[in-house]
């Protein structure tokens, strides 16, 4: 007998085997528990044991006749393709749901199910491929669920057929094109998710959608007006972070059912009239567009039932109308941020607020003292980047310095006001004599302490060598110019008279400072005062007087730009405030050297914390504070706990924090900026570990038209258009790319370049991890360290908002409006360490 002959006998003998085992189970074959429990030995799971019948199942539900029409096995961890001739073959099926599993294909025989299935739940595995136009034959279908998989191409035509379709979900998977017209054909559609897709293209009108009430296209890539949306029956309208740019109504239309309106993150412009639409909203969003809105509050006042109400980066200007708090008194969601909002705060106490930020304004005057009061019981607030002025005793220093960053406490000497009543006019007077006696004989005895100790320093100093300390303030004539060498970089401030130059710090004008003081600051540019050599130039730590510490970056490779375009051009960048941004707090113009001055960072960089690097390691594209000291001499660290930050939750704030930061810098900024070298060593951690990109906007100041290499991203993280093309320009979606390294980056532990890519023969981290996500292997990359802190569902999906990130053409890559809403979606919360999966 040949090789033929002998596997075919080891086939039939193992279906004899299979058969035996069956039938010894009380399974007759091809019936409805012959399929169920070999869908379940398939999977490698046990079928109930023998002599139960299939209707007493888990999951299992039969009609009178004891055949099966539901079966349920959503989330049992099953993993792998659904096996054919198993649940396929259950002819009277009208409920099928296989959810939350790791389910990677759909068998052949899936669409030969009965065309009675009313309800397909497919959603939360990881199946890939073409969603197939055999849907067609699930003509009474109600309820389809594809959602949280790998689909990709488009949209099947055939979803038009399905006049009974009532739900249809299919968000956060890859469909791209456009939305097919056949979908109008689903009359009966009372809901429609999208959302999380590459979708493009214009909105079709929906109005014969009649019966549609929820509707979410967000985080696609459609453009044009948003007209089609809106008609009556809806209730709910989310088409945020696309491009939609036309921003419209249709003159009948009254939106007196609608509750729920998110249009962020798109490109809108023009006036959002609310006119006398909308009486029953709750929930408004218009975040992160370019609307000329004047009177918008003042007529969002007329919609009594408003619960959250985003504004932020709109253009909105004027000022808060005081009559806020008489009218939206159910208001709980207020968020105002990054406008041009002047005047000052109203007493906005009378609300219900929960979170209310009006950071990023230009707003004055003294907060309320009743709203400042009430701020203890809020959830969040945030009134930073304003010229205000608080007393906020209540709060702790730290939820100070993060709320009200650049406004002033001012709050007076606490006093007790009951002893005052109590006491009487001769104990007043007697403690007044008494405060005067103790302040003079305080102020007697700090004189004489500093005599002595200036006396004990003059004897010490004639007991030392003699030691030139040159003192600019002293000796204002001093003559420059002056040069400077770090190990790879020889410097010159082209400076006369040090004394002459100003340094200008924003937040601080009247304070007189000057090119002397940075030199004292940084004691004249030591090495020994050296963070790091960066790309832009040498960064220096140091001490201004007041104490004041920053980040002195040397943009050595000068400029074309005249010394008043310059000054121009880093005022503006000074004036770019976000919670996600490293601050320029100032700069100084010495000669040809353009010198940029940072707010202190206190906890290092992104690529010193993934890949592991000892204290005091830096690459030269670093200005960590890994080596900076502090005051004791040793380094400032104290805030790195490998516990804390090696967990998904950690490494997901990095990512949504890096995408706000660069979302805003695309959008919310005008004229956009192009950071050209987003990078893990661009991502520093403040002294609450919070992420902020630095160097933003600096390829401008510090490169010249000899200098290519500064408007080009680093190696790793360029993106493909770069090396097929000498002459491309940096553009949002280059930074995109970059993005996406810098999310494979935290996902998988890898360096973008040079680093061990396990069964691949790739040599960089964007190819490795591409291949792995779309072989849908992604959950083996995972980076071990925290493969087991979070949800490996929500790991796998940051993959994959990384690989459409990384698409090899910019028109397929989102915007990063969209990523972060992607990555809001896949936020975790606390509650889901009780339900990792292992």
């Amino acid at each position: 007998m040949g090789y033929g002959g002998g596997l075919r006998a080891a086939r039939m003998l193992f279906l004899a085997v299979a058969v035996v085992v069956v039938v010894a189970a009380g399974q007759e074959p091809n019936t409805d528990a012959y399929f169920v429990s070999k869908f379940f030995a398939k999977m490698g799971r046990a079928a109930p044991a023998s002599g139960v019948v299939v209707c007493a199942w888990p999951g299992v539900g039969c009609d009178g006749e004891g055949r099966v029409v539901k079966f349920a096995a959503a989330g049992m961890g099953l993993e792998g393709a659904i096996p054919e001739d198993t649940v396929g073959k259950l002819g009277r099926l009208q409920s099928l749901d296989l959810s939350d599993n790791r389910l990677v294909a759909l068998p052949n025989d899936l669409w030969e199910v009965s065309s009675s299935l009313l309800v397909l739940n497919l959603s939360r595995n990881a199946i890939t491929g073409e969603l197939s136009n055999n849907v067609v034959n699930f003509a009474r279908l109600q309820v389809l669920d594809v959602s949280q998989n790998g689909f990709s191409g488009a949209l099947p035509p055939a979803l038009g057929s399905l006049s009974s379709l009532q739900v249809l979900n299919a968000s956060r998977n890859q469909f791209q094109g456009q939305l097919p017209g056949s979908l109008l054909g689903c009359a009966k559609l009372l809901s429609m998710d999208l959302s999380g897709n590459a979708l493009d293209g214009d909105l079709p009108d929906l109005s014969p959608l009649r019966s549609l009430a929820y509707l979410n296209l967000s985080g696609n890539q459609l453009q044009g007006s948003i007209i089609g949306a809106f008609h009556e029956k809806l209730r709910v309208i989310d088409l945020s972070n696309n491009r939609f740019s036309v921003l419209n109504f249709s003159s009948g239309y009254a939106g007196s059912s609608l509750t729920y309106l998110d249009l962020s993150g798109n490109e809108l412009a023009g006036e959002f009239s609310v006119g006398n639409r909308f009486s029953n909203m709750k929930h408004v969003n218009l975040a992160f567009n370019q609307l000329s809105m004047t009177n918008l509050l003042m007529s969002m006042g007329e919609i009594d039932g408003l619960e959250f109400v985003n504004l932020s980066s709109t253009g909105l200007h004027g000022q808060i109308p005081r009559e806020l708090s008489s009218q939206l008194v159910g208001l709980k969601v207020l968020d105002l941020s990054r406008n041009n909002i002047t005047g000052v705060v109203p007493d906005l106490s009378a609300l219900r607020l929960r979170v209310l930020d009006l950071s990023v304004n230009n707003l004055t005057g003294e907060i309320p003292v009743a709203l400042v009061k009430k701020l203890v019981s809020m959830e969040r607030f945030n009134f930073s980047y304003n010229n205000l002025t608080v007393c906020a005793s209540d709060l702790s220093p730290e939820a100070f310095a993060a709320a009200f960053a650049r406004s002033r406490n001012d709050c007076p000497i606490a006093v007790n006001p009951d002893s005052i009543k109590r006491s009487g006019g001769k104990h007043k007077g007697m403690k007044l004599a008494l405060a005067i006696v103790l302040s003079l004989f305080l102020s007697v005895l700090g004189l004489l302490c500093l005599a002595v100790i200036c006396q004990r320093l003059r004897k010490r100093a004639d007991t030392l060598p003699v030691v030139k300390q040159v003192s600019f303030k002293e000796e204002p004539g001093i003559s420059g110019p002056f040069a400077f060498q770090t190990d790879s970089t020889t410097w010159v401030a082209d400076v006369k008279v040090a004394t002459s130059v100003p340094v200008v710090i924003f937040e601080k004008p009247l304070l007189s400072f000057t090119f002397a003081d940075l030199l004292a600051a940084t004691s004249n540019f030591d090495r020994g005062t050296l963070l790091a050599e960066g790309r832009f130039g040498p960064v220096y730590r140091g001490f201004l007087p007041g104490g004041i510490q920053v980040a002195v970056k040397v943009l050595v490779h000068g400029s074309a730009m005249a010394d008043q375009d310059a000054a121009r051009e880093l005022e503006r960048l000074g004036r770019i405030k976000h919670s996600n941004l490293v601050p320029l707090t100032g700069y100084c113009l010495a000669g040809d050297q353009r010198i940029a001055i940072y707010e202190y960072m206190e906890n290092g960089n992104l690529h010193n914390l993934l890949h592991d690097l000892p204290l005091g390691v830096q690459t030269t594209e670093d200005w960590s504070t890994d080596t900076w000291e502090d005051n004791n001499g040793g380094v400032a660290t104290e805030n790195i706990t490998p516990e804390g930050t090696a967990t998904w939750m950690f490494r997901h704030k990095i990512a949504l924090g890096a995408a706000r930061a660069l979302a805003f810098l695309h959008h919310g900024c005008i004229p956009q900026i192009v950071h050209r070298d987003v990078k893990a060593s661009s991502i520093y951690f403040d002294c609450s570990m919070e992420p902020r990109l630095s160097d933003f906007g600096l390829s401008m100041i510090a490169g010249t038209s000899t200098d290519d290499n500064l408007l080009h991203h680093s190696p790793g993280y360029a993106p493909p258009e770069f090396s097929d093309s000498e002459n491309a320009m940096a553009t949002a979606k280059s930074d995109v790319y970059s993005f996406g390294v810098v999310l494979f980056e935290l996902i998988t532990g890898k360096k973008p370049l040079g680093d061990d890519y396990p069964d691949q023969k790739e040599t960089s981290l964007v190819n490795w991890a591409r291949a792995m996500v779309k072989a849908n292997l992604g959950s083996s990359i995972i980076d071990l360290k925290i493969r087991d802190t979070g949800l490996e569902r929500q790991m796998e999906e940051a993959l994959r908002i990384a690989y459409l990130c990384t698409a090899e053409l910019p028109s397929k890559r989102p915007a990063m409006q969209q990523i972060v809403g992607l990555l809001k979606d896949i936020e975790p919360k606390v509650a889901d360490q009780d339900r990792i999966d292992y």
